[in-house]
């Protein structure tokens, strides 16, 4: 049915979800430290955190990959060359990564300030009365709590990051759309193959959304049970 490319398209497959994957790790990473910057009284940092989502959330997603890997590769040579070494040639895989994962840890940075805000702040203030330290609290107290606010927003975002995750085959990545691109070049029958990818990515969306929703009644259960 694929003329002989099923094996080519699941080997993109997973090269796509483990972009993904590593992108979702450093959003989630830099969506914390963002979150806690734009919460912290440090103007500065506030000031700092807010450029960063203000810009990041404005510029499409393809500038910034390609910004990265080529104007990051002439940065990265530029400065090879003065410290004496030779050409340094950037991994697509690397600069997808680190774009996805730069471009949504802005959009992360908001749903985990909005639901570190959604917890009331007198259980915070009790904690520390209590002898906690801020840590404990942020990990006992807070964190949990805020996860359970923030899970339908870094669902939608994780889903938002698999479809985006498509970009990097302009880098020359080969992920599902760029083996698919070739296949459809191969064969002349580009409705095929992107009929396929379109029903792979509804499969990894799917899939995405009964596993949230399955950690949301965890969560829920878990917070009845402490109440009780």
């Amino acid at each position: 049915m694929l003329h002989g490319y099923g094996a080519s398209l699941a080997q993109g497959a997973l090269l796509t979800l483990s972009v993904a994957a590593a992108s979702l790790g450093i959003a989630l990473v830099l969506g914390l430290l963002g979150a806690m910057a734009k919460l912290s009284r440090v103007a500065p940092l506030r000031r700092l955190a807010q450029a960063y989502t203000t810009v990041i959330r404005a510029v499409p997603d393809l500038v910034l990959m390609l910004l990265v890997f080529y104007g990051g590769q002439m940065g990265v040579n530029a400065l090879s060359e003065q410290l004496g070494y030779g050409y340094i040639d950037i991994d697509p895989y690397v600069a997808g990564v680190a774009t996805i994962g730069f471009v949504f840890g802005a959009y992360v940075t908001e749903v985990l300030r909005g639901a570190f805000l959604a917890v009331p702040a007198g259980q915070r203030e009790a904690a520390l009365a209590f002898g906690f330290s801020r840590i404990q609290v942020l990990w006992r107290i807070v964190g949990p709590q805020a996860l359970r606010h923030a899970l339908p927003g870094l669902s939608n975002t994780w889903l938002v990051m698999i479809k985006a995750t498509a970009i990097v085959s302009v880098i020359g990545l080969s992920d599902l759309m760029s083996r698919a691109a070739q296949a459809a070049g191969a064969t002349r029958e580009p409705f095929l193959f992107y009929l396929a990818v379109g029903i792979v990515y509804l499969g990894f969306t799917s899939l995405s959304e009964l596993g949230f929703a399955w950690l949301q009644r965890r969560l829920a259960a878990g917070s009845r049970r402490v109440s009780l």
